[in-house]
């Protein structure tokens, strides 16, 4: 029992962290009808910001803050500069998707070179700041700990602004109807960018947390993590933000305990077994709005 619940423990925890990436795809996707693949770079991008703060002596928490607002503005920048233009266009929605997936190759080879961070996994300081937390023959890491309680105040906070903000109440506008909502004095494009920036932080802090429980990054540790919570998203249903939460528990708790009885090969596929499970029964996620349009 006592392995059962350790696996669910770290299910949970992951589970919390893979939420956090997860509503930076729904916010996106809610408002423009957009899958950014580019989110999952933004997250290794985060991740590698701490750990270059870090290296200039920065304390923990001062390298994360200086990480979100840098991985915030990459993400608003992103979209300036790679996106406006093909909506102002009125391109296929293809030609977005597609130049979302570019960028996720742009900035994970930046991460890579040579005169940047190198190809090379690193070290990353650990989040088990206060040592393991011991009930009879069950061992919780602070990490776990950390990684709840941080991803559950970051989720209600984010919850709070989508629900009781003015910024909030534009964000509903426009993903309602975006032309409606420029019509009633909404500026849709400070709301766009609000919500890449929202994304860009979020999956910063996750690249902080994750990093910090596996202690290392590398410049591809965005692929299959961005994977897992874009699945995440689409379990919960892809738009919805509590969906995100829910959908990232999901595949957390399935993925640590596949891999604590069926092996670690498991652990990376289950996200996946799970997300095609769901919508065969499911075909617009758990909490997911019929008639979406899925990009």
């Amino acid at each position: 029992m006592e392995v059962f619940l350790g696996a669910v423990i770290n299910g949970i925890a992951l589970g919390m962290a893979y939420a956090l990436i997860a509503v930076g795809y729904s916010m996106v996707f809610g408002i423009l009808r957009l899958i950014n693949f580019s989110h999952a770079a933004v997250y290794a991008f985060g991740a590698y910001m701490v750990y270059f703060f870090i290296s200039l002596k920065f304390g923990l928490l001062p390298a994360i803050l200086a990480a979100i607002l840098l991985s915030g503005l990459l993400a608003v920048l992103i979209d300036q500069v790679a996106l406006k233009p093909l909506r102002t266009k009125a391109s296929v929605p293809i030609a977005s998707l597609i130049t979302t997936i570019g960028v996720s190759f742009i900035i994970q080879n930046f991460l890579s070179m040579d005169s940047i961070f190198t190809s090379e996994k690193k070290g990353f300081p650990s989040l088990n700041l206060f040592g393991n937390i011991q009930f009879g023959n069950l061992t919780i890491q602070s990490s776990q700990v950390i990684m709840f309680f941080t991803a559950l105040f970051l989720l209600g906070l984010l919850t709070f602004i989508v629900q009781k903000t003015r910024l909030g109440l534009a964000m509903r506008a426009t993903e309602q109807n975006q032309r409606a909502a420029h019509l009633m004095g909404v500026n849709v494009n400070y709301v766009i960018s609000a919500a890449f920036f929202i994304g860009g932080a979020s999956a910063a802090i996750s690249g902080a947390l994750i990093g910090g429980y596996y202690q290392i990054i590398s410049p591809t540790m965005g692929a299959i993590i961005g994977l897992k919570a874009f699945s995440a998203a689409v379990v919960g249903g892809i738009g919805i933000l509590y969906g995100s939460v829910v959908g990232g528990l999901v595949v957390g708790i399935s993925e640590t305990v596949a891999a604590q009885y069926l092996g670690s090969n498991v652990r990376d596929p289950m996200a996946f077994v799970i997300l095609i499970l769901i919508l065969i029964i499911k075909p617009n996620g758990l909490f997911g709005k019929k008639g979406i349009s899925k990009v």
